[in-house]
């Protein structure tokens, strides 16, 4: 039986780094802004095809697809399954940012110092090109899996346009691996990027969306009124004072303490008593809390005492993911066989990474572990930082390395039929 260090010779001698670079350069010229994720989405179809495996799409909202591809399990092992989203946010401004630049095409794929440039090279095209490169390694290199792999991308998980960013992808697919349809998988990576970290863990979120509603009058005659401003500074106190308890609780040791973070107010007339005041605001959650509760404590906070009469206060949570109030935190044992086969992996590719974290960000690990009962990690090239920025890129020989671990990581937790 071939040793992990032995796979990873074999796999470095067999790969055609040109190739894999020209693939990442090729899906990040595809535009797939959330909503448009088709035309990438049945791009990745015709490259795994092109790998031989079983591949199927369907329609998660109208005139947008989520595709898989599915190698099946040889004579017999554990199913592993890679995850990403095929959407990436806007692109405006950017060629204005860079104009008279080679990076000036957001498309464009512009090798710059060692890196390439591009919406999605890091959000995250650069980890799904690797896993479906990583299986390419492999059939180069002669190495047939015993078990299972399922490739699976999904439209809609960021939410920066209008309309969309629900997830609407991803509950798909969970529907269809509960239902049967696409085999069930023992352990997945999403392919969100760590600067091939290993995330085991990531936050929790809910957006709340809150109107203080008064009553306006001319400013000439301000008894009349109901000032929502200021009852909304009330307000106000009251859920900063919120946080400050929540920050003075034990944090979790990977994704730290939660937050509640005000991000926006909006309120006032012309002239005028306010009549109306609008504050958005995210409280972040650590694994272990439950959303229910953690608004229920919330609301608690932010109602307590008495608002002037006449105030009247409506909340909202638009922005409900794998729960209807907003996304649930989520941990998986760092500690199991898988994590550390996969740290394995990283570290002897990429001397410096395969670190145990928690990811600072929220995207689908729930639907996986909480839909379907499957573990699941974040480990991928780039740099989560510079994601839905201007400087948007991710390292060559980071993505490279990323290609081999993949495969390395495939054929150990699959296991390899007999040469």
């Amino acid at each position: 039986m071939l040793k992990a260090v032995d796979i990873l010779q074999k796999l470095q001698a067999a790969q055609d780094s040109r190739a894999d670079l020209d693939f990442l350069r090729r899906a990040l010229s595809i535009e797939s802004i959330t909503g448009n994720e088709t035309r990438f989405a049945r791009f990745l179809e015709d490259e795994m095809t092109s790998l031989g495996l079983d591949t199927g799409r369907s329609e998660f909202a109208e005139g947008r697809d989520n595709v898989w591809g599915v190698a099946p399990p040889g004579s017999g092992g554990r199913h592993l399954a890679f995850v990403g989203h095929t959407d990436t946010v806007h692109v405006r401004g950017w060629r204005e940012h860079w104009r008279g630049d080679i990076r000036d095409d957001p498309f464009g794929g512009a090798d710059v110092d060692g890196q390439i440039w591009g919406r999605g090279a890091c959000d995250l095209k650069g980890g799904i090109c690797a896993a479906i490169a990583g299986l390419r390694l492999l059939q180069a290199a002669g190495l047939r899996l015993a078990g299972g792999v399922t490739l699976a991308f999904v439209g809609d998980e960021e939410s920066g346009e209008p309309g969309t960013g629900t997830s609407a992808g991803i509950k798909d697919l969970v529907r269809r691996v509960a239902s049967g349809e696409i085999a069930r998988p023992d352990f997945a990576i999403y392919v969100e990027p760590t600067r091939l970290d290993v995330y085991t863990a990531q936050i929790g979120f809910f957006i709340s969306e809150i109107t203080v509603t008064g009553r306006s009058a001319y400013f000439g005659h301000p008894e009349l009124g109901v000032d929502a401003v200021r009852a909304t500074h009330e307000l106000l106190t009251r859920i900063w004072s919120h946080g400050a308890d929540l920050a003075a609780g034990p944090p979790h040791h990977l994704t730290g303490k939660p937050s509640v973070l005000v991000t926006g107010i909006n309120g006032g007339g012309y002239i005028s008593v306010p009549g109306e005041c609008r504050l958005s605001l995210i409280r972040t959650l650590r694994p272990g809390e439950l959303l229910d509760d953690a608004v229920r404590e919330f609301e608690s906070a932010a109602q307590g005492g008495d608002l002037p009469d006449g105030i009247s206060v409506a909340v909202e949570y638009p922005a409900g993911r794998d729960h209807a109030l907003g996304g649930s935190p989520v941990e998986t044992d760092q500690k199991s066989g898988a994590v550390l086969l996969l740290q394995d992996c990283i570290r002897r590719a990429l001397a410096g990474s395969g670190a145990i974290g928690g990811a600072p960000y929220w995207s689908e690990t729930p639907f996986l572990v909480n839909e379907i009962g499957c573990p699941a990690v974040y480990c991928a090239p780039g740099d989560i930082a510079v994601a839905h920025t201007f400087e948007e890129r991710i390292d060559i020989e980071e993505y490279l390395a990323a290609i081999r671990i993949f495969a390395a990581f495939t054929a150990g937790y699959c296991g390899l039929e007999p040469s």
